[in-house]
C-alpha cells in the first residue's frame, strides 16, 4: 500500500465519520508502517499474543485476591460503567496505580448516557457479537473488557482497570472470564493485543504467548 493509498483510505474514513485508524501485523506487511507514518499518522507497537486452541481456560476464581470477574447481561445495572471504565484505563496506560477513581468513573458515566453508546453495544451482546465481563464492587465495574467472537476465532480487546484499584489483579480475572466465556462458545483460537510488554507478561500469566507484533496507526496525540 503507498502514501496515496493511505491517504485515499483516510478520506474515506472521514466520509464516514469512523476514526482515521489502520491495524496490522508487522511480520506480514512490514512496508506499510512507512507509507502510514509518512501520511501523517503516528504508529505504536504492541505484543500480539495467542491462547493456543487446545489449551484450557484459566481458573476464573483464582486471578484476583478479593473480587471475581463475571460477564454482563446486557441489563446489568453495571454495563454502563462496564463500558465506560477502559476509557479512563487508557488515559492513564500501563499497570501502576493511578489518580482516576470512582468519582471520575461516574462523571464518565454520566458525560456518555444519551450518546448511543451503551445502546449500540447492547445490541451487540443480544446478537452475539459482543461479550462484555467485568469485576464489579458495589453495583460498579473496577475493571472491564470484552471479547468478540466470529466463529471458532475471538479477539478481547479494550480490557482495562480504573487506575486507583490496580495491582489487585482484575484484570487477569476478566481476561479469564473472558477467555471462559469464548471457550464455552467454541472459541478455537483466543487473540489479543497487548498494551505494552508489561502487560505482556501478566497476559503470560493466562497461558496466552506472543507471536507477532501488532501495529496501530492514528493520528499523533
Amino acid at each position: 500500500m503507498s502514501v496515496a493509498d493511505v491517504a485515499r483510505v483516510r478520506v474515506r474514513q472521514r466520509e464516514l465519520e469512523i476514526p482515521e485508524s489502520f491495524e496490522w501485523v508487522a511480520e506480514t506487511t512490514p512496508a506499510l508502517r512507512a507509507a502510514v507514518e509518512e501520511s501523517g499518522l503516528a504508529v505504536h507497537e504492541h505484543p500480539l499474543m495467542v491462547l493456543d486452541p487446545g489449551s484450557s481456560a484459566p481458573a476464573v476464581d483464582e486471578m484476583s485476591e478479593d473480587l471475581s470477574a463475571r460477564t454482563l447481561d446486557p441489563d446489568n445495572p453495571a454495563l454502563p460503567s462496564a463500558l465506560a471504565v477502559p476509557h479512563l484505563a487508557f488515559a492513564e496506560p500501563g499497570t501502576r496505580i493511578g489518580s482516576a477513581g470512582a468519582a471520575e468513573l461516574a462523571e464518565t458515566v454520566r458525560d456518555r448516557s444519551g450518546d448511543g453508546s451503551v445502546d449500540r453495544v447492547v445490541a451487540r451482546i443480544r446478537a452475539g457479537l459482543t461479550v462484555v465481563a467485568a469485576a464489579v464492587e458495589d453495583g460498579t465495574a473496577l475493571c472491564a473488557g470484552r471479547h468478540q467472537p466470529v466463529g471458532t476465532v475471538s479477539e478481547i480487546v479494550g480490557v482495562g482497570t480504573l487506575p486507583t484499584p490496580r495491582r489487585r489483579g482484575l484484570g487477569l480475572a476478566v481476561t479469564a472470564a473472558l477467555v471462559a466465556d469464548a471457550r464455552s462458545r467454541g472459541v478455537e483460537t483466543v487473540f489479543l493485543s497487548a498494551g505494552d510488554e508489561d502487560v505482556a507478561r501478566l497476559y503470560a500469566r493466562l497461558g496466552l504467548r506472543r507471536i507477532a507484533t501488532a501495529l496501530i496507526g492514528g493520528p499523533a496525540e
